[in-house]
């Protein structure tokens, strides 16, 4: 797959926000459920914003978040200050036995949002973040209904602006806290640079909604000063020199996974849904609430269940399609208060919680390999259809010329199947393909440096 057709009109925007991520064990969750439900409280807030405009009834209050329970933990991803309003109070009532099990990251986060026309979302995320692998940046990947967003260290803002401008972005002015780049090769570019500098000064049109106020706070101002809930740093050990291509990368990745024992697990009895609330009135946001509340307070905890929220989107999630029928209209639940994707998809699961916290790169370096793989297998068997090395393509015999042939139809047309999501959380990985491609992604994983696959 050409890397500048994916990233031709891949539009990037940094939100104006600083996060952190909190490791939550299971057997622990229940503890957080308050905290977990004041957050989700928090879409659609009935007050107006700083300019007097009523806020939407689906849109969260803040930038992003993120509540992620799965079969290995539960994570959390959210505004650094909310940390201390919500969590702390909870933390400090457990024992100090629990209190050592819970984790919080160190580094303030930012998020991009990833967008773009196209089917290759995956491929294009992949694409776009792989220079920050390079450079040894954390990265934590979560796919969307809408959207895919791209976590990164705030400390490490000015590598990834420096790394994005080398692929051809450019920063376009935005009337809001947010900021945004598109590739200067692609008409959106044009588009921006035109509508800000023309003849009467206005400023562009931005697909990204107003931005909302919040607090925000370094990792200086945390709750480390009466508990230490940071895992511990390994600034001794001696540091690794980055990689120097892609290939390099992605066999550090599958290495250092064989190296700590730790092999994919496909449990082919879980399958996802992907959905997203209905933009309505408060009602109806009250009533998806509900749902979801049913679902974060079930017991046994939840198997996979995704939220992500944002002030430009409705709530997105991800969730086991068991949890379908706790919702309401439709075929298997939810369709009155959701818009459901009708592909069913399967969880690829790593359990990264035996690695120390400054690995970096490591679903990406999973999901690009994976869809390397299938991608190879899925041009040589479009090339064997068509005839094999000693067959016919078109009528012509299949010399290099028919090959050819066959690569540029399967290039324009068969080659566009795979498009994976990705959901990072603070201790595991998760590569999410649809229920028709488990086979080819378990024979591809099978493939890669001899990996074994938990089935």
């Amino acid at each position: 797959m050409d890397r500048s057709l994916t990233l031709i009109n891949a539009q990037i925007q940094f939100l104006n926000t600083r996060l952190a991520l909190i490791h939550i064990p299971l057997r622990l969750y229940p503890h957080f459920i308050q905290p977990i439900l004041q957050l989700l409280a928090l879409v659609g807030v009935d007050e107006e914003d700083e300019d007097g405009i009523p806020r939407r009834p689906w849109a969260f209050y803040y930038p992003f978040a993120n509540i992620s329970v799965t079969t290995i933990e539960c994570s959390i991803v959210c505004p650094r200050h909310l940390i201390t309003e919500l969590f702390t109070p909870i933390l400090c009532s457990l024992s100090s036995s629990a209190q050592s099990q819970i984790s919080i990251s160190r580094d303030d986060y930012v998020v991009i949002a990833v967008g773009g026309e196209g089917t290759e979302a995956g491929q294009r995320v992949l694409d776009l973040t792989a220079p920050l692998a390079l450079a040894g940046i954390s990265i934590f990947f979560i796919t969307s209904y809408y959207s895919d967003f791209v976590l990164v260290p705030q400390k490490s803002r000015s590598t990834v602006v420096t790394a994005l401008e080398s692929q051809g972005f450019a920063f376009e002015p935005q009337p809001n806290g947010h900021s945004q780049m598109t590739n200067i090769s692609s008409p959106l570019h044009f588009h921006y640079h035109h509508n800000y500098h023309n003849h009467n000064g206005s400023k562009p049109h931005t697909p990204s909604p107003h931005h909302h106020h919040h607090h925000s706070s370094s990792a200086s101002g945390s709750i480390s000063g009466q508990f230490d809930f940071f895992p511990p740093t390994s600034s001794s050990s001696p540091t690794t020199p980055p990689a120097t291509s892609i290939a390099e990368w992605q066999t550090r990745t599958f290495a250092l996974l064989k190296k700590s024992n730790i092999h994919p697990v496909l449990d082919t009895s879980l399958r996802l849904a992907s959905a997203a609330a209905h933009r309505a009135d408060r009602n109806t946001q009250a009533r998806l609430t509900h749902y979801v509340t049913s679902c974060l307070i079930g017991a046994p905890p939840p198997r996979f269940l995704n939220l992500t929220l944002s002030d430009s989107d409705s709530l997105s999630l991800t969730l086991d399609r068991e949890l379908l029928g706790r919702f309401p209209g439709g075929i298997g639940g939810g369709g009155e208060v959701l818009l459901l994707s009708d592909e069913v998809m399967v969880p690829i699961s790593l359990d990264l919680r035996g690695l120390p916290d400054e690995s970096t790169g490591i679903v990406c370096g999973v999901a690009g390999r994976l869809l390397e793989r299938m991608y190879s297998a899925e041009r040589k068997g479009y090339l064997d259809r068509m005839g094999g090395v000693n067959g016919k393509v078109n009528g012509k015999m299949n010399g290099v010329n028919g090959v050819h042939v066959a690569n540029a139809r399967w290039e324009g047309s068969v080659g566009k199947g795979f498009n994976m999501s990705y959901l990072s959380t603070a201790k595991a990985g998760n590569v999410i393909v649809r229920e028709d491609e488990v086979d080819d992604a378990l024979e591809a994983l099978r493939e890669i440096e001899g990996m074994e696959v938990d089935v």
